[in-house]
């Protein structure tokens, strides 16, 4: 028995060590929802300032109306995501600082939250 539950072990953990992949926001494609880097082409920080508090909004009111908040699809969850996301952007755009990061995660959730919605 000690055998057969060794043997087992061994499978499984080379099975679980196989190569492992990150989610890389840099690389293209991540998000499929939303065109990559459409925020990112706006060369205006006061444009793109407009744009991140545009998508903001749109989230924090989804984030708040009881519609989305019980209801049983994923805009809700996707509203609160980009509502952090965008908040973060936002906040580096004060300083004058574009997060790539940041900038990609408030496109790219504020996207699924809108896919999910209709």
């Amino acid at each position: 028995m000690k055998k057969l539950t060794l043997g087992f072990a061994v499978i499984v953990g080379a099975v679980l060590a196989g190569p492992v992949q990150s989610a890389d926001l840099s690389t293209g494609g991540y998000c499929p929802v939303a065109q990559n880097a459409r925020l990112l082409s706006i060369e205006s920080n006061a444009s793109l300032t407009g744009e991140v508090i545009r998508l903001m909004d749109e989230a924090v009111a989804v984030a708040d109306s009881p519609q989305w908040i019980n209801s049983g699809r994923p805009a809700f969850v996707w509203a609160s995501e980009a509502k952090v996301a965008c908040g973060k952007a936002y906040g580096y755009l004060q300083s004058e600082y574009r997060d790539e990061d940041y900038l990609n995660k408030c496109e790219c959730f504020h996207a699924r939250m809108v896919r999910y919605m209709y």
